[in-house]
């Protein structure tokens, strides 16, 4: 099992930028999966943020999001990262990644396909 680690959250004006990473814990490697970002706010159900394919050749991002959310992955550093810049308090939520084999959850842009999830990182966005 791949025990995923989110970090980079935290409290963050409204207009500001955070840069949130994803790696493992477990000694796994990342470079042979799909990873994805997610983000749940209180009362809400689980939204599609972005993917990743294994090279980082493919990306997928959130319609609604495409020009402030940017999902990048460095192999040297075993990580996936999300730039989120421009934040809105609309952004506040439990970000967490999600990493598989199966390419359908980058396909779709659901939370499909993915094997692993990570306990989730805090954003908070004040106005």
């Amino acid at each position: 099992q791949v025990q995923l680690v989110e970090s980079g959250g935290g409290l963050v004006q409204a207009g500001g930028s955070l840069s949130l990473s994803c790696t493992t814990s477990s000694g796994h490697t990342l470079s042979r999966n799909f990873v994805g970002w997610f983000r749940q706010a209180p009362g809400k159900e689980r939204e599609f943020v972005a993917a990743i394919n294994p090279s980082g050749s493919e990306t997928k991002v959130n319609i609604a999001n495409q020009d402030r959310f940017v999902i990048s992955r460095d192999h040297a550093k075993n990580s996936v990262s999300l730039q989120i810049n421009d934040l809105i308090p609309e952004d506040t939520a439990i970000y967490s990644c999600a990493a598989g084999i199966s390419s359908i959850g980058l396909l779709t842009a659901q939370d499909m396909g993915y094997d692993d999830w990570g306990q989730g990182t805090q954003v908070t966005v004040s106005s």
